[in-house]
């Protein structure tokens, strides 16, 4: 089936990422989008993302060929009883939210499991919002699919396919086995990162030393923790049985090496952290042909009046703009004393060519 309109209904991170995607990669595919926000859709039609002006009604996705629910569970539901009547009869419906049981559900209960394919890309940010989403942050990442018992399989295949055109790796699976694997994968470690943030906060000093000497290690497992935590209340109660079983598994997990550290059992600390090792370091690797969303790179600076504005002149008279740059104060978990991150692959590319030609040691992300 040729696709010739796609209607969103939400304009985040997610659903932004995909609408730009979608734009780069078929430019002749109309979009049109309601959003809860005007703003959002002003600065959507001004970037030429989507073909409506002024916010969208329900009635306007009568001609779409696919139609993407990227707003909060609830008000999906909200969304789904509105568009039963409207979306024509080959129209697939779709959504791209983390906990899939509550929505298959409710699909079930609406009597619209013949439209109907579930959608989750495994990609995204801290960060919120259009002006966030880019467009490429699907490129290598897995796109999990869960299609309901009775939706045309040729659908499925045509939706599976239009994922993967957008450079992502589409995946189907059940959307019960889906949710138990990112209980595990993705919601367990949010938790984990936000209760590990909030011990740090309540242990510290008053002089905050804690906070003021975190490391490489504690921002990068803590990270996440800066997610919304609107989001992430949703998360936890759609996806609550399936949270509650693994938070349980870890409780046991800290139990048990809590006993062996009691204990001093050494060889046991040790085959714990060596399995955890092993397994870490089999995790696939993303190939090389991925395009880095992140552009970081590490450099030695002498300890010198001026260090920092010679290499921002280097780089600027390259033509080069730098995005972020700051001295790392505690480097147990980084390499170079200097961090710098650029825009894009071909200005990160340049700066680690003009650095290394004036002899800075260079460390690449």
């Amino acid at each position: 089936m040729a696709i010739k309109q796609i209607g969103f209904i939400g304009l985040g991170l997610i659903g932004g990422s995909i609408v730009k995607t979608t734009k780069r990669i078929h430019p002749d595919i109309r979009i049109i989008a309601l959003s809860g926000r005007q703003s959002t859709i002003t600065q959507a039609y001004q970037e030429g993302l989507i073909e409506n002006e002024t916010n969208a009604s329900i009635e306007d996705f009568a001609d779409c060929d696919y139609i993407f629910l990227c707003t909060p569970v609830q008000q999906n539901l909200i969304y789904m009883k509105q568009l039963k009547d409207i979306m024509k009869k080959d129209c697939i419906l779709t959504d791209v939210g983390s906990v899939k049981g509550d929505i298959h559900r409710a699909i079930e209960e609406f009597g619209m499991e013949s439209c109907f394919i579930g959608g989750h890309p495994m990609a995204g940010s801290e960060k919120t919002g259009l002006s966030n989403a880019t467009p490429y942050l699907l490129e290598n990442a897995y796109y999990i699919i869960t299609p309901t018992s009775t939706v045309n399989s040729k659908r499925v295949d045509e939706f599976r396919d239009f994922v993967a055109s957008l450079g992502a790796i589409p995946m189907i699976l059940d959307y019960n086995s889906h949710d138990a694997a990112t209980a595990a994968i993705s919601h367990l470690p949010h938790v984990i990162a936000s209760a590990l943030v909030n011990l740090v906060e309540k242990s510290d000093d008053q002089n905050e030393t804690m906070k003021t000497i975190a490391a490489g290690g504690f921002k990068d497992i803590t990270r996440i923790a800066s997610s919304s935590p609107v989001m992430w209340e949703e998360i936890c109660l759609t996806n609550k049985e399936q949270l509650l079983h693994m938070i349980d598994s870890y409780q046991n997990g800290l139990t048990d090496i809590r006993e062996k550290i009691e204990n001093s059992k050494g060889t046991d600390i040790r085959s714990f952290f060596q399995n955890a090792k092993d397994y870490r370091d089999s995790l696939a690797v993303a190939p090389k042909s991925s395009i880095r969303t992140v552009f970081e790179l590490y450099c030695d600076l002498i300890d010198e009046a001026g260090g920092i504005a010679t290499i921002a002149t280097i780089l600027a008279s390259n033509n080069l703009s730098i995005k972020n740059i700051g001295i790392i104060h505690n480097r147990e978990f980084e390499d170079g004393v200097l961090k710098i991150e650029m825009y894009d692959q071909p200005s990160y590319d340049k700066t680690i060519t003009l650095l290394r030609k004036y002899h800075y040691t260079v460390y690449e992300r």
